[in-house]
C-alpha cells in the first residue's frame, strides 16, 4: 500500500509539472479510457481548450467570392493560352468588372458583402476603390510578396481602423500607430520577446510583471534560457471579482520591474480589468515613463464597451490583438502587433550606451542605412526572420485579405449584431452550467466576458461550506484529483487554473466550444463530485453539511 502510495505521489509530482496543455492530453487519455465502465454511447465532453464551435460566416463567404472574381481577372491575362495560365489582375477598369462580376452573382452569399465592403471602403474610409480591389486581388491570389513586408498599404490602414473601434473605442487617443500581421497571437508573442532580448530591452537576471492569472506561455516564456528572466506576479483577487488591488499594482513602481505582461480580459478568469486599475496603472507610467506594457487583449471583442491598456497609456504599450476566438479562426492564424509611432521603446533604443548601439547598428545595417533610426515594430518584422530573410517577411497575403474582410465585417456592423449574438451564446452556456453545478448565477458584473469561466474550489468551498470543509478538502485531495476524476469518471475535462498562475485549486471551463447541453451535463458531473465531498467531509469529521446547498 504504502509503495502504490509513494507510486501515486511520483505521479502526481510529474504531472504538476506540466503545462496545463500537456496536461489536457493526459486528462483526454484518462476519459477515453481507464477501469470505469461507460455507456458504448457516452462522448468525451472537452472543454479544456478555447477554440471556439462558432466562427464568422459572412466574411468567409465574401473570402471565397473575392477569390473567383480574383480568379477571372487572373485569367484575362493570358486568355489567349489555354494551358491553365493566368497573370497579375489588371487595376484599369477593375472597380467597373467587379460591379459586373457582383450584377451576374446577385444573390450568392458574400456578393451583397463585398458591395458593401468596397463602398465602405471607398466611402468612408475614403481610400480608393481601385486601389483597395487590386490589393484584395493580388493578396488573394497570392501571387506576390507581401509588400510592405511588416502589412499591406491599405490593409494595415483598415486592420487600425478595426484596432480603434475594438480596443481604443470612445477614448480620446492622439497619434497614429503603426501594426504588424502576425501568424496569430502566439507568433506576437515569440517576435516581441525576442527582439526585446536582441535589443538589450530586457536580459538574464532582469525582472518583468506578469498580470496573474494569464495565459501560460507568458509564465513559461521567460524561465527558459533564451530569457532567465525573474517574475513578480501581480495577483487578481478572486474577492474582488479578479481585479487588481492597488498594493498588487504598486508592485510596477519598483524601478527594477522592465516592463509588465497583461492579458485583458483575462485568461482564464474572462474578466476585463476596471477603469480604476487601469486609471492607476496610468498615473503609474506617469512616473515611472520607461516602463514596458504588453497588453494581450485577444478577449476584449467579447468585453462590453472594451478599452485597452493601449487607450491609456499608449506610448508604453505594446498591444497584442488576435482574431482567432472572436471570428472563429484559430486555423486561420491571424494576430497583430500594433504601437504608437511615437513610442517610449524606441527611445530605450536610442538610449542604449555605445557599445550596444553599435551592435544593433552591425545587425541591422544590411536592411537600412540608417539602422538606428529603424523602429521597435520594424525589427519586430525583421527578427521575425533572422534579419537575413527580412526580405521575404509578411504574413502571406491570403491571411492578410482574409484579416481585411474580418476588420470591415466588424466596421460595418453598426448595431453589433454578430457581437451581441456571441455574447447571448456564451453567456447562455454559463447560466446552465452554474444552475446544473448548483451556483447561484450572477451577471451583474460588468467586467465579466465569460469566454472561460473558472469553477474555485476554495471560494465557493468557502462561501457554500465555511473554512473548515475546504481546510479538509484541500488535506485529503490532491490538486488535479478532482480534473481527473471528472476526466474518469464523466469522461468531462477541464483545465486546471493553476497552470495560468493562479494560487488555488481551480479548473477552467472554456464556454466557447461546446454546445448548452453539454455544458449542463458538465454542471451535472461537476455536482455530483462536490456532493460526494460533502459526504465524505460529513463521515469523517461527524459534521451535518448540507450537500445540496447552493453554491
Amino acid at each position: 500500500m504504502a509503495k502504490s502510495t509513494k507510486a501515486g505521489s511520483q505521479e502526481q509530482s510529474k504531472i504538476a509539472a506540466l503545462s496545463p496543455f500537456e496536461l489536457k492530453d493526459e486528462l483526454i487519455k484518462a476519459a477515453g479510457g481507464g477501469a470505469v465502465e461507460r455507456p458504448a454511447n457516452a462522448a468525451m465532453l472537452n472543454a479544456g481548450r478555447g477554440n471556439p464551435n462558432f466562427l464568422a460566416t459572412i466574411p468567409r463567404h465574401g473570402f471565397w467570392q473575392l477569390g473567383l472574381f480574383a480568379m477571372r481577372e487572373s485569367e484575362r491575362s493570358f486568355a489567349h493560352m489555354p494551358e491553365g495560365l493566368g497573370g497579375f489582375p489588371k487595376r484599369e477598369g477593375l472597380e467597373e468588372r467587379f460591379e459586373i462580376f457582383a450584377r451576374d452573382n446577385k444573390g450568392v452569399p458574400g456578393i451583397d458583402f463585398l458591395r458593401g465592403v468596397l463602398s465602405y471602403v471607398r466611402d468612408q474610409l475614403g481610400l480608393n476603390g481601385s486601389e483597395f480591389l487590386y490589393e484584395m486581388c493580388e493578396g488573394i491570389l497570392a501571387s506576390n510578396y507581401p509588400v510592405p513586408d511588416r502589412m499591406l498599404k491599405l490593409s494595415e490602414v483598415i486592420v487600425a481602423q478595426y484596432l480603434k473601434k475594438e480596443m481604443i473605442g470612445k477614448h480620446p487617443f492622439v497619434g497614429d500607430f503603426d501594426t504588424f500581421a502576425t501568424e496569430g497571437g502566439t507568433a506576437a508573442m515569440t517576435y516581441i520577446f525576442n527582439t526585446m532580448r536582441e535589443n538589450h530591452l530586457i536580459k538574464p537576471g532582469d525582472t518583468i510583471a506578469l498580470g496573474s492569472p494569464i495565459f501560460t506561455p507568458y509564465i513559461e516564456i521567460p524561465t527558459l534560457n533564451d530569457y532567465q528572466l525573474n517574475v513578480v506576479n501581480l495577483d487578481a483577487d478572486v474577492e474582488l471579482g479578479w481585479q487588481y488591488s492597488k498594493k498588487e499594482l504598486d508592485k510596477l513602481r519598483d524601478p527594477k520591474v522592465k516592463a509588465f505582461f497583461l492579458v485583458n480580459p483575462s485568461n482564464p478568469p474572462s474578466v476585463k480589468m476596471n477603469t480604476e486599475s487601469l486609471e492607476y496603472i496610468a498615473e503609474i507610467v506617469k512616473e515611472r515613463p520607461d516602463l514596458i506594457l504588453l497588453t494581450d487583449d485577444v478577449y476584449g471583442t467579447f468585453a462590453d464597451d472594451f478599452v485597452s491598456l493601449f487607450a491609456l497609456c499608449p506610448k508604453n504599450t505594446i498591444l497584442v490583438y488576435s482574431y482567432s476566438k472572436y471570428f472563429g479562426a484559430t486555423g486561420w492564424r491571424l494576430g497583430t502587433i500594433a504601437m504608437h509611432r511615437e513610442n517610449v521603446i524606441d527611445e530605450l533604443i536610442r538610449k542604449l550606451p555605445k557599445e550596444q548601439r553599435k551592435e544593433l547598428h552591425e545587425r541591422y545595417e544590411s536592411i537600412t542605412t540608417e539602422p538606428e533610426n529603424l523602429k521597435f515594430i520594424d525589427r519586430l518584422v525583421a527578427d521575425s526572420r533572422t534579419v537575413a530573410l527580412n526580405h521575404t517577411a509578411g504574413l502571406s497575403t491570403p491571411q492578410q485579405v482574409q484579416m481585411v474582410l474580418f476588420s470591415l465585417f466588424a466596421l460595418m456592423d453598426t448595431p453589433e449584431a454578430y457581437k451581441n449574438a456571441l455574447k447571448r451564446l456564451i453567456r447562455g452556456r454559463k447560466e446552465a452550467l452554474y444552475r446544473e453545478i448548483g451556483i447561484s448565477f450572477d451577471d451583474s458584473d460588468v467586467n465579466q466576458v465569460d469566454y472561460y469561466t473558472i469553477i474555485d474550489l476554495e471560494f465557493l468551498g468557502n462561501r457554500a461550506y465555511g473554512p473548515e470543509f475546504v481546510k479538509w478538502l484541500f488535506a485529503n485531495t490532491e490538486p488535479s484529483e478532482l480534473l481527473f476524476r471528472l476526466a474518469k469518471e464523466a469522461r468531462v475535462v477541464l483545465l486546471p487554473g493553476r497552470g495560468f498562475g493562479t494560487q488555488h485549486p481551480s479548473g477552467r471551463v472554456s464556454l466557447a466550444n461546446l454546445n448548452e447541453s453539454d455544458y449542463k451535463a458538465i454542471g451535472r458531473a461537476m455536482r455530483k463530485l462536490m456532493v460526494e465531498y460533502v459526504e465524505r467531509y460529513n463521515a469523517a469529521t461527524g459534521k451535518s453539511l448540507d450537500k445540496n446547498k447552493v453554491l
